[in-house]
């Protein structure tokens, strides 16, 4: 028996909804968590311990996370887990951000090789439907049907070594940090899991 018009109306209401939760909740700054995935797509911190008072930290966001929020949660992981092994201060000894790019078409783009045996910058691309064709930067724009879709995707990792102390911060130090000042002005602003 098929549903009536209103009941119909709320289904389909209530499909779209999860469907919308579900892509919105996809597309958000990674949170504060440890980290899960692997290679391009790893996200949140790691830390793991060199010497008994010397830690390596890591933050890797997700594709939406921005570069200042992936500095914030590393230096946030390395008061917290300064605190958690029962110092009162950290010091960078090194600290760097990668910065890593992906670039994706649809529909896939492969490379190839120019015309004449020589290496030149040439592409092999499936238009929509023209099927397979080749790209040249010496002939023209090739994607006057514009069936191809480039997208750049950029992604940070902060990575730092850190040495802990007990006592307060030296003074003299522009890279020591008060590990429970840290937490405390930090971490109304750290996002965690729901």
């Amino acid at each position: 028996m098929p549903l009536p018009s209103s009941a119909l109306r709320k289904t389909l209401a209530v499909a779209l909804g999860a469907v919308t939760l579900l892509t919105s909740a996809c597309a958000t700054e990674s949170t504060y968590r440890p980290a899960t995935g692997h290679g391009f797509e790893r996200s949140g911190y790691s830390d793991r311990q060199i010497e008994d008072n010397r830690f390596q930290v890591s933050f890797s966001g997700n594709s939406y996370t921005s570069r200042d929020t992936v500095e914030k949660y590393l230096l946030y992981r390395a008061a917290e887990l300064t605190v958690q092994r029962g110092y009162d201060y950290f010091i960078f000894a090194d600290r760097d951000v990668d910065h890593r790019s992906r670039v994706y078409s649809t529909p896939s783009v492969g490379g190839g090789y120019g015309f004449g045996g020589y290496w030149g910058p040439s592409w092999r691309y499936r238009g929509r439907g023209f099927g397979w064709r080749t790209w040249d930067p010496f002939f023209g724009d090739p994607f006057f049907d514009r069936g191809v879709d480039i997208d750049t995707i950029d992604k940070y990792e902060a990575n730092a070594e850190i040495i802990v102390g007990k006592g307060p911060k030296p003074r003299d130090n522009i890279k020591a940090f008060d590990a429970r000042d840290v937490i405390h002005n930090l971490g109304p602003s750290i996002v965690t899991p729901k």
